[in-house]
Parts: structure tokens; C-alpha cells; sequence
């Protein structure tokens, strides 16, 4: 496992830079953002309080001293009997309308977003809670003005919604300072004692108007005075001097003395089922006066508490500006100071690297490319110094300079040394190519003179040895990047362009032709295109079972002209064939460690050299199809496409086939073109035996009836005995060939030899090419070669 030492090593300058400076700048702004919080907190507490008081003072305050009103009015309602007209039927519709317009009020407040936003989940599902028991409300009031709920289940109807905004007021969060919370605490406490009291109502004018106590009414009653009194003992026990002066005076009323004897009578005298043990209008007139009273008190006293919110919310403002303001000056400068200095170091060490890099990358390189074209290159002009200061890191440019002019001298030798290269390449190559020419044409002659089958069969093999030399000398010369020294003045008809590089392939026999078009190619691309097919028949003959054949195509297409070259072997891989449709699309630098895929190579920058292109797709019988499409610029004198030879186009072939061709119009004549291919239809008067590799062939032949053999063992042909019996039945005078009466043709022949010696040269050649293919096929290892595209 690696330290991490070593990994930090890994790093960019920038990274490693910033790292140094992030931690304290990062340390002293969490610091100040931690400061800056702890104000900022109190004063959001202090925001969403008086969000949330809008709603819980005056508008809650209004529905539960409305809701107390109908609860009393509603126990008196009940213990009366229920009519209507009367005056407490009257009172109790009036103060339910009441009630509806406070609860209306209630609700819109309660749904405002940013009273949502300001009190936590908690609160917020207390709230819904509320909402909920007010809309229960109206299923009470149903029930209570059918008669089917009592004075007691009535007075729980009312007490619930009272009850669950208490519970309201409980679950809102308080503030950072304690006073204020303590305050707050204290008025909800008055408000719980005085909503006992307002219970203690309810109940006295319920029995009141009933005339006795029903139930457990009178222990109700007791329970509630209890609660009363504790909630305020609780709430006033620790009163600030300002809330003290509100309270004391309460206390020393006399609504308040009266209240505390009436209930002190009605727990010593009261009885269950008993009459109300004291007057009610004394109670209702002492009731009156202490409750509103006490409301004055609470609401005072929440008076009190907001006029001391306003100092400490401003202090709570002045700490946050404070801390946020310093905290902030003192972040601003240091990050300012480290963005400075960082970044100029930065900007030193990064140019000095991307320098460094762009000389690697571009510079030396394009260098390299200016000088394999035979430019001149200024090493100072082309290297100058990296001037990065006088300290440690100018130092580093410095040896930088020096490393950078090293290098680009060392490319210059490189450069030089690889043109010096070349040129030895190319000088061999044109030797090699001007002995080639030379044996090429001494083969030729000797061919012409000789007469011996044998002779002329192993000249003809020779010629063809040597036709392969020079097309792989002129592999080196393309790879040297000159262009090859044959060439052609005028079109040359592509049938013979394609002609020219079959006879290039070393199993010339198997390849045939389908449909060529009438066509020619201009003089100044077919030698290069002649090796470039030559290339690619010769892969896929290499790559293909002996026995099998691999056939050439053409046709004319919108964008030029498209020769396709199909073999049956075994294919390649579809990641293969896309590779090597990039690479002949795009010919990538020769790399001398690559040699396998030279013939690829070689390919693609005959391609490249005249705008040629040349795909591979796989075949549908399992093998390759390579399609070359040569560009409309190139094809001079496109008609239609070929059909099947005529029987007088046969002879006219086969008359030129052994007639001197001009060197410098037309392809040099080579075995390919004098001697009969295995094609679907062919040039040469004999059609070869079909390609069916044989163990072995015996020596003797048995003589077949009606067949004459010659001395190797083949048919001898007769002349126009495969004609069709019109043409057999053609008058003797009737008959040409090319032009030339048959009786004179059969005398004079061409070139000077008669009809029937030209015949017997040619039987001779077919029998020699017969054996030549057999033999191979015999010794041929169909899994040996190897290909190299």
C-alpha cells in the first residue's frame, strides 16, 4: 500500500497550494460563520416570534374569552329547557355568530405561509389540531340544540378546542433570552387560571338555572376552583416588579375577595343534587368585574413583555452585525493575502510546466514533422529560454532552457539522421527498381524467342517472381515517400489496370472477374493504383482456402468508380475491420516495429496520395469484401459495363495477347495476360479446368474415345470445335477474325506465326499452367501465411 506521502506527491501545484492555505482560511471561517450564528440564531428566534405572536395574542385570545361566553350560555340554555323565543335562546345564537366571525378570523391567520415557515413540525401539527376541534364545534352545537348531549358533555365540548390551543401555546419554541421566556411562561400560566375561572361560570349558572346540582356537577365544580387557584399561585409566584404592579391591585380588589368567599361557601355548602349555595347574581356581578380584570392583567402584562423585546432584539442585532462585520473584514483580508501570493505562485509554476509541456507536446513534434519535409530549423529560435525570475523557481526554467535546447538539437540529429535514412532506402529501392525494369525487359525478349514449352513456362515464372520484386521494392520507395518510377502518359482501359495487378499476386490463378465496366484511368495514377489493388488481392488470396476463389467486380457509381474484391476465407473480427477502416482513412505514421501491417500501411497511402478509398466489410460467404472506390477525376471514358465475350472478341483477345504492346501506353504484357484465367468468362480462347485441388493426378491418361491427347496428356483442341453449328456452317469465305479473311488469317497468323503454330504455343502454355497449379496445390499449407493487412 502506498503512504500517503506518496500520493501527495501526485498532486498539481494548484492542489497542493491551495491545500496549504484552505486549512486556516477554512478554520477562521467556520470560526466566524460559528459566531455569526449563535447571534444570528437568537435573531431569526426574535423574527419568527413575531410571526407566530400575531396569532397567539389578541386572535387566540378573542376565540377562547368568545368560546367561554358560549359555554355559559349554553349550560344556562341546556338547564332552561331548551325553547326557542326565549331570551337565553336569543343570547346563545348571538354569541355563537360571534364565535364563527373570531374562528373565521382564526383560521385565515393560521394558514399564512410564513407563520408556517416560522414555528417547527411540532407546532405546526398542534395548529392543525386546533383547526380540527373547531370544526368538531359544529357537530356540538348540533347535538346540543337536539338535546341529545347534557350540561356536562356540553361543558367538554367547549373545554377541548379551549384546551388544545393551550396546548398550542405550549409546543411554540422559545427564545435565547431567558427573561423573555420566563415572561411568556408566566402570562400563559394567568390565561390557564383564568379559563378555570371562566369554567367555574359556566358550571355556577348551569346549576343556577337549573335550580340544583345534576350528576358529579358539584365535584366538578370544587376540582375547578382548585385548579384555579393553584395556576395562579404558580404563575405569580416569581412576577417581576412590572407584572407585581399589575397584580397586587387585582389581589386587593374587592371582585376578587368576593370571588374567593362565594367560592369558599360553595365548597363548604354545596351538595350533589342540591340548590347553588350562594346567589347568583352576587356571583355573576363579582364574576364580571374580576374577569375582566384579570384580562386586563394578561394583556398588560404581554404589553410589558414586548416593550422589553425591543431592547434585547436590538442587542441581539448588535452582536450579529458586530461579529458578522469583524469576522468578515478579518476573512476578506486573509483570504485576499492568500489569493495574491497563492496565485502568483501559481501562475510561475503552471506556465513553467504547461512551457514544459507545450514543448513535448507541440512544439518538439511539429519540430520533427517540419523537418522530416526537409525544413530548416533555428534550434535558438525555436527554443528560447524560459525567463521565470532570479529565484528558485527561475532556476528551475533555467535547467528547463537547458533540457529544452538539448532536446531540439537532439530531434534536429534525429531528424537528420531519419531523412539520411530514407534516402539510403530510396537510392537501394531505385537500384533495385531500375535492375528490376531491366530483368523485366530481358525476360521479355527471351520470352518472345522462345519456342519450348518447358523454356517458356519457367521464363514465364521468372517474369512473374520478378513482376513481385518490384511491386515490393516500390513498397519502400512509397514508404520513403517518393512515388514510384513507372508511369503512363495516356488512360490506360481499367480492365487492364486490374489485369496488371493480378498478374502482381502470386496465386494469380485463383482470382476471377465478374462485370467490368468500359472505363480508363488517367495515366498519372496507375501505377499506384495498380500496386494498391495488388495489395489488397494479394491479402485476399493469402487469407482465403486454396480451393476457394477470389473474385473482382466493378461498376460505375455516382462518385467514381467502385472495384470490389471479395474472398471466402475465414474474415476478420468486426473490432478488426473497424481498425483497419480508420487506419486506411486516416494512414497513421509508419511504425518500423509494426512490419506485419505494412501491405495495410502501403495501401493507405496510395489511398491518401490520390484521394482513393478503400473499406473492408465482411462477406456474406464468410470472408472479406474490399471495396475500392477511385474518384470521378481519376476515370476518363466510362460507357457500360461489359457482357459476355463474343466468339470474334475471343479471337481479337487472344491475337492480342501475343502481340508487343507499347511501353509507355499500355501495361507491359505479363503470364496474367497471355496466359487463360479461371474467371466466368475470360480473354484467352481455352478455358482452364475448373480449380479442384487433387491429391495426386496419375502420369498416363486413358485414352478416351474420340478425344485425341497430346504428349502430356491433355485434350488437344481443335479449332472452333466449341463454335455454335451457325457459325460451323458459315461459308469458308463468309469467315473473319478482326477484320482479316479466315482462309488468310489461318495462313499468315499473327506477328508473323501461322494459325496452327500460335495454336500449338498456346496448348503448351495451358498444359504448363495446369501442372504449375497442381503442383502448388499439393504442397500449398492453406493455415501458413499470415496476413498483413
Amino acid at each position: 500500500m502506498k503512504s500517503p506521502s506518496w500520493r501527495i506527491r501526485t498532486w498539481s501545484i494548484r492542489a497542493k497550494i491551495i491545500t496549504l492555505v484552505l486549512p486556516p482560511l477554512a478554520t477562521l471561517v467556520v470560526m466566524w460563520v460559528f459566531a455569526t450564528s449563535l447571534t444570528a440564531g437568537a435573531t431569526a428566534e426574535l423574527l419568527d416570534s413575531q410571526e407566530y405572536s400575531a396569532l397567539s395574542s389578541k386572535p387566540s385570545e378573542n376565540v377562547i374569552v368568545e368560546l367561554q361566553r358560549e359555554r355559559t350560555l349554553t349550560q344556562v340554555y341546556l338547564a332552561t329547557g331548551r325553547q326557542e323565543g326565549r331570551p337565553e335562546t336569543t343570547a346563545l345564537n348571538a354569541q355563537r355568530a360571534k364565535v364563527d366571525e373570531v374562528l373565521s378570523d382564526f383560521r385565515r391567520r393560521a394558514v399564512d405561509e410564513k407563520l408556517q415557515d416560522a414555528i417547527p413540525e411540532g407546532s405546526r401539527a398542534r395548529l392543525r389540531e386546533v383547526i380540527n376541534q373547531f370544526d368538531q364545534l359544529t357537530a356540538s352545537r348540533n347535538g346540543i340544540s337536539l338535546g341529545q348531549i347534557d350540561r356536562a358533555e356540553a361543558l367538554n365540548a367547549y373545554n377541548r378546542p379551549i384546551d388544545s390551543i393551550y396546548h398550542w401555546y405550549d409546543s411554540l419554541p422559545g427564545i435565547s433570552n431567558a427573561e423573555l421566556t420566563r415572561n411568556a411562561l408566566i402570562v400563559i400560566g394567568t390565561s390557564r387560571g383564568r379559563e378555570q375561572l371562566a369554567r367555574e361560570d359556566a358550571i355556577v349558572n348551569g346549576v343556577a338555572a337549573a335550580g340544583k346540582f345534576q350528576k358529579t356537577e358539584n365535584a366538578d365544580l370544587v376540582a375547578v376552583i382548585g385548579a384555579r387557584r393553584q395556576l395562579y399561585a404558580d404563575a405569580t409566584y416569581d412576577l417581576p416588579a412590572g407584572g407585581r404592579a399589575l397584580w397586587d391591585p387585582i389581589v386587593a380588589s374587592d371582585s376578587y375577595k368576593r370571588v374567593l368567599d362565594l367560592e369558599n361557601k360553595i365548597m363548604a355548602d354545596g351538595r350533589p343534587g342540591g340548590t347553588l349555595p350562594v346567589d347568583v347574581t352576587a356571583w355573576r356581578d363579582a364574576y364580571d368585574k374580576l374577569f375582566a380584570q384579570l384580562r386586563s392583567f394578561d394583556l398588560g402584562f404581554g404589553e410589558v413583555i414586548v416593550a422589553n423585546a425591543g431592547p434585547v432584539a436590538a442587542g441581539i442585532l448588535l452582536r450579529v452585525i458586530g461579529a458578522g462585520v469583524l469576522g468578515l473584514i478579518a476573512v476578506v483580508v486573509s483570504i485576499l493575502l492568500s489569493i495574491r501570493i497563492g496565485r502568483s505562485l501559481i501562475r510561475r509554476l503552471v506556465g513553467l510546466r504547461q512551457d514544459a509541456q507545450d514543448l513535448a507536446d507541440n512544439r518538439l513534434p511539429a519540430m520533427v514533422a517540419r523537418l522530416r519535409h526537409g525544413d530548416k530549423i533555428d534550434v535558438v529560435a525555436s527554443a528560447p529560454p524560459l525567463e521565470y525570475g532570479a529565484d528558485e523557481i527561475g532556476k528551475v526554467g533555467n535547467a528547463f532552457s537547458a533540457v529544452q535546447r538539448t532536446a531540439v538539437q537532439s530531434a534536429v540529429h534525429e531528424a537528420q539522421l531519419r531523412q539520411g535514412l530514407n534516402e539510403v532506402f530510396l537510392n537501394i529501392a531505385r537500384r533495385s527498381q531500375t535492375l528490376l525494369h531491366r530483368q523485366l525487359a530481358l525476360l521479355d525478349r527471351m520470352e518472345r524467342r522462345a519456342t519450348d514449352p518447358e523454356e517458356l513456362e519457367d521464363l514465364f515464372r521468372v517474369d512473374h517472381l520478378a513482376t513481385r520484386m518490384r511491386r515490393h521494392a516500390e513498397d519502400l520507395v512509397i514508404l520513403a515517400g517518393a512515388a514510384p518510377g513507372r508511369g503512363w502518359r495516356n488512360p490506360v482501359p481499367m480492365v487492364d489496370v486490374i489485369r496488371g495487378a493480378v498478374s502482381e499476386v502470386e496465386d494469380y490463378a485463383r482470382v476471377g472477374f465478374l462485370a467490368l465496366p468500359e472505363a480508363s484511368l488517367v495515366g498519372r495514377a496507375v501505377a499506384d493504383c495498380i500496386h494498391l489493388l495488388a495489395e489488397v488481392i494479394e491479402n485476399a488470396t493469402a487469407y482465403s482456402p486454396p480451393h476457394t476463389r477470389v473474385q473482382i467486380s466493378g461498376q460505375l457509381v455516382p462518385n467514381g468508380y467502385a472495384i470490389e474484391i471479395e474472398d471466402r476465407g475465414l474474415g476478420m473480427a468486426p473490432d478488426a475491420i473497424e481498425d483497419a477502416n480508420l487506419r486506411l482513412a486516416q494512414p497513421p505514421e509508419f511504425d518500423p516495429a509494426n512490419s506485419a501491417r505494412l501491405g495495410l500501411f502501403v495501401v493507405a497511402l496510395l489511398a491518401a496520395r490520390h484521394g482513393v478509398r478503400v473499406t473492408l466489410r465482411a462477406s456474406a460467404y464468410g470472408g472479406v469484401t474490399a471495396v475500392v472506390l477511385i474518384p470521378p477525376h481519376l476515370i476518363s471514358g466510362a460507357t457500360h459495363e461489359l457482357t459476355a465475350p463474343t466468339p470474334a472478341e475471343e479471337q481479337q483477345a487472344a491475337r492480342a495477347a501475343v502481340l508487343e504492346l507499347e511501353p509507355a501506353d499500355a501495361i507491359r504484357p505479363t503470364i496474367a495476360e497471355v496466359a487463360p484465367t479461371p474467371v466466368e468468362y475470360v480473354v484467352a480462347p481455352v478455358a482452364p479446368p475448373p480449380p479442384v485441388p487433387a491429391p495426386a493426378l496419375p502420369t498416363q491418361r486413358e485414352p478416351v474415345e474420340g478425344v485425341e491427347l497430346t504428349d502430356d496428356g491433355l485434350p488437344r483442341r481443335r479449332r472452333q470445335a466449341s463454335l455454335a453449328p451457325q457459325l460451323r456452317e458459315r461459308p469458308e469465305e463468309e469467315r473473319t477474325v478482326d477484320g482479316i479473311p479466315a482462309a488468310q488469317f489461318a495462313t499468315t497468323g499473327v506477328g508473323g506465326r501461322s494459325a496452327e503454330k500460335t495454336r500449338e504455343m498456346m496448348t503448351s502454355l495451358q498444359a504448363g499452367f495446369t501442372r504449375g497449379r497442381r503442383d502448388a496445390e499439393q504442397i500449398q499449407d492453406p493455415n501458413s501465411p499470415e496476413r498483413d493487412a
